[in-house]
């Protein structure tokens, strides 16, 4: 399987897959027909909204359709040229200048404004700081090209910190002529009311398994397709995270977790083990960001069962767990401490929680 990607500036590229193209690289979009429709009739009624929240679940087509309208605006910036009144849909060909340069993040009318790199810790950092906000300054101020349009893509709002939400909603009480943004959210929900009503909405919906396990054979993921309905079923209508769960294994690692869970409340240290080493050795990432996905559900369907089920004192014992365990992901990633102590404690945690 190919290498995840590099940026320009050598630093690797946030949420990258192995073997899977970037948004900014994908020339198609799989099951957001609508929310696409929407965005090519706004623009070419000439009155667009300068800022728009694209809203849904991590991986149904946010970052790739905001990048595909990006490129169709940026290739078109006549919203009422034939071009544009004729389109069927927001596509844009590949060998198109436009479309080149936004495949390399090379296209100066389009900033895109994500989690950096912290080349001193060799990670991420855990939020979108108010200094990369502050980028749109210089950005906007500039001379735009021929086109004349200025577009961000903040990616996504969720990660903001607070600074970084106030110098959000200051430039879009203020918008630059012929700007658009493009505010990807997975939560918009809990966004600041204040950038919320400043921009609307575009909520996005999950892809249906089938579409997921299509889609999953269309952009090229290796494996064996027979197993792509089984990662597709447990994507939550997410193309990335069943691409993810391809990549790393994921059905099996469900299996394991379930095998683990179905003992409680014993715990059989073997396995336990077994399972936190294969998710937390290093470069694993993937694997491990599935792991924490995947104990998180089991934990909050451990509480919902318990409350339908077993009454309120164990429902609280196993909501209780829930809330631990994300606090021990949470801790582990701010901390960067060590990944296989955090899942072991994950596993004690939920363990626990089946004796009440």
């Amino acid at each position: 399987m190919a290498r995840a990607p590099i940026a320009q500036d050598g630093a690797p590229e946030v949420d990258a897959i192995d073997g899977v193209a970037l948004p900014r690289e994908r020339a198609d979009l799989f099951g957001q027909g609508q929310a696409e429709a929407t965005l090519l009739d706004a623009y070419r009624s000439g009155r667009i909204h300068h800022a728009w929240i694209l809203g849904g679940p991590k991986g149904i087509g946010k970052a790739t359709l905001a990048f595909r309208f990006a490129r169709f605006v940026l290739a078109n910036p006549d919203p009422r040229a034939p071009q544009v009144l004729a389109a069927r849909d927001l596509s844009v060909p590949e060998d198109h200048p436009v479309a080149r340069r936004i495949a390399v993040g090379a296209h100066g009318d389009l900033l895109h404004l994500r989690r950096p790199w912290d080349e001193k810790a060799k990670r991420f950092k855990t939020e979108l700081p108010v200094d990369e906000i502050r980028r749109t300054v210089s950005f906007f101020g500039s001379t735009a090209g021929a086109g004349g349009w200025r577009i961000a893509i903040v990616d996504s709002a969720d990660e903001m910190n607070a600074s970084a939400a106030n110098a959000l909603l200051k430039i879009l009480e203020e918008p630059p002529p012929r700007s658009l943004f493009l505010v990807i959210s997975h939560t918009p929900g809990r966004l600041m009311a204040t950038i919320r009503s400043r921009c609307r909405r575009l909520d996005l919906a999950p892809l249906s398994p089938h579409a997921v396990a299509d889609g999953l054979t269309a952009i090229g993921i290796d494996g064996d397709p027979s197993h792509f309905a089984a990662a597709a079923e447990l994507a939550d209508g997410s193309l990335r995270r069943a691409a993810a769960l391809v990549a790393a294994d994921g059905v099996a690692l469900r299996r394991a977790l379930d095998a683990i869970v179905a003992r409680a409340p014993d715990l059989d240290p073997a396995a336990a083990h077994a399972f936190a080493d294969k998710v937390a050795v290093r470069g694993s990432e993937d694997a491990f960001d599935i792991a924490v996905d995947f104990i998180g559900d089991v934990a909050r369907d451990a509480a919902e069962k318990a409350l339908a089920t077993r009454g309120l004192a164990a429902a609280a014992a196993a909501a209780q767990a829930h809330r631990e365990i994300g606090e021990i992901f949470a801790r582990s990633e701010a901390l960067n401490l060590d990944r296989k102590a955090a899942v072991l404690a994950a596993l004690r945690a939920l363990a626990e929680a089946a004796r009440n």
